[in-house]
C-alpha cells in the first residue's frame, strides 16, 4: 500500500494532529534512469517521473497539503486559476475532501484533456475572458473574499507538498545530483525545490526551463506571461534557461521514441535545455512533471501519423518497414 506524502514526510511538513490527511496516494514516483538519452548526450540522466502521481502531474504533492490544511482550517470550498494541471488536482482532492472547487481557467488556453479531466472530477469550471494573470487576480480576490481557499501556488502549503520531490530524489541517487532540471511556467515549483535544498543544507544549482514566447508557447501548461514567483526564483539564484517551441517539440518526441516516456509538451522544457548544453553537471535530474494524456492534441500534430493498410500480411510488412 502506498504512503500518503503527508505521513511519509510528516516531520517535513506544517501538518499536525489535527490535519485530516486528504491523499489519494500521491509521490514516492519513480526516479528513472535514461541510459539511451545518457548516451546520445554524455551525461547521467535521471527521470523524476511525476506523471504517475494521481492525476497526471507534480501539483498533487502540493494539493494533498493544501486542501488538507484547508479542510483543518474549516473550508467550504476551494478555488484555483490553472492551465490545466492545478485544476485537475484541485478537483481531485477537493472531490476527496467533499468539498466543492471552483476552477477559473483562461479562455481557449487550456488543453482540452485537461479541461474534460477537471470537469469529470465534479469541479465548476469557468472559462475566463482573459490571460492567466487574469484569472489568478480574480481567483485571489475571491479568496481574500473568504468564500473560498486558494490552493494555486501562492498557497504556501501547496510548495511545503511540492518539496518533497527533492527528498526522494536524494534518498533514491543515495546522493546529490549536479544539477536539478525542471520547467518554468509561474515559478512556484523552483521555490519548492529551493526550500527542500535549503532544508537539506544543500548548495545544488536549479536549473528552470522557460518557453521563449510565454503567453503563446503550444506547452500549454507553463503558458504563464507574468510569473507570479519570479521574485523566489530569483532569490533561489536558479540558472533561468529559455528555450523555443521548435526546442521543445524535439526533446519531448525524443523522450518518448528513445525512453518510452510520453509526457506533456512542457514537462520537456528541460531536456530541451539539456540538448542545448545549458546545463552544468555530470549528473542531472530532470523533472517530468505532467503525462502525455493530458495533451492529446498536440500528440496528435505532431506524433507520427498512422498508416491505412489493406488487411493483407504482405501489405503490412511493406508498410511496416516504411
Amino acid at each position: 500500500m502506498t504512503i500518503p506524502l503527508i505521513e511519509r514526510f510528516r516531520d517535513r511538513l506544517p501538518v499536525g494532529e489535527a490535519t485530516p490527511v486528504v491523499s489519494l496516494g500521491e509521490g514516492s514516483t519513480p526516479l528513472l534512469r535514461a541510459p539511451r538519452l545518457s548516451e546520445r548526450l554524455g551525461v547521467e540522466l535521471w527521470l523524476k517521473w511525476e506523471a504517475s502521481n494521481p492525476t497526471g502531474s507534480y501539483k498533487d504533492r502540493g494539493m494533498t497539503v493544501a486542501v488538507s490544511k484547508a479542510v483543518e482550517e474549516g473550508a467550504e470550498a476551494v478555488i484555483c486559476a490553472s492551465t490545466g494541471n492545478t485544476a485537475a488536482s484541485a478537483a481531485a482532492y477537493a472531490a476527496r475532501a467533499g468539498i466543492p472547487a471552483l476552477v477559473l481557467t483562461p479562455q481557449g488556453a487550456v488543453a482540452g484533456a485537461k479541461v474534460a479531466q477537471t470537469r469529470m472530477l465534479g469541479a465548476r469550471v469557468l472559462e475566463v475572458r482573459g490571460d492567466f494573470d487574469e484569472a489568478l487576480a480574480a481567483a485571489q480576490e475571491l479568496a481574500r473574499r473568504g468564500t473560498h481557499v486558494l490552493v494555486n501556488s501562492v498557497n504556501p502549503y501547496r510548495r511545503e507538498g511540492q518539496k518533497t520531490a527533492v527528498f526522494e530524489i536524494v534518498e533514491e541517487l543515495g546522493a546529490e545530483p549536479d544539477a536539478f532540471v525542471i520547467p518554468y511556467g509561474g515559478g512556484g515549483n523552483t521555490s519548492a525545490y529551493a526550500k527542500g535544498l535549503s532544508e537539506l543544507g544543500s548548495t545544488t544549482p536549479i536549473y528552470s526551463v522557460e518557453a521563449e514566447h510565454r503567453p503563446t508557447t503550444l506547452a500549454s501548461a507553463i503558458r504563464i506571461g507574468v510569473p507570479v514567483h519570479a521574485e523566489s526564483v530569483a532569490a533561489a539564484r536558479a540558472h533561468v534557461v529559455t528555450v523555443s517551441d521548435e526546442e521543445i517539440v524535439e526533446a519531448w518526441r525524443e523522450l518518448a521514441r528513445l525512453e518510452g516516456l510520453f509526457c506533456e509538451p512542457s514537462s520537456a522544457a528541460g531536456l530541451a535545455a539539456v540538448r542545448r548544453g545549458a546545463v552544468a553537471g555530470e549528473r542531472l535530474a530532470l523533472t517530468i512533471t505532467g503525462h502525455g494524456l493530458k495533451d492529446t492534441e498536440n500528440a496528435d500534430r505532431y506524433g507520427p501519423q498512422p498508416v491505412l493498410v489493406d488487411p493483407d500480411p504482405d501489405a503490412i510488412a511493406a508498410a511496416a518497414h516504411g
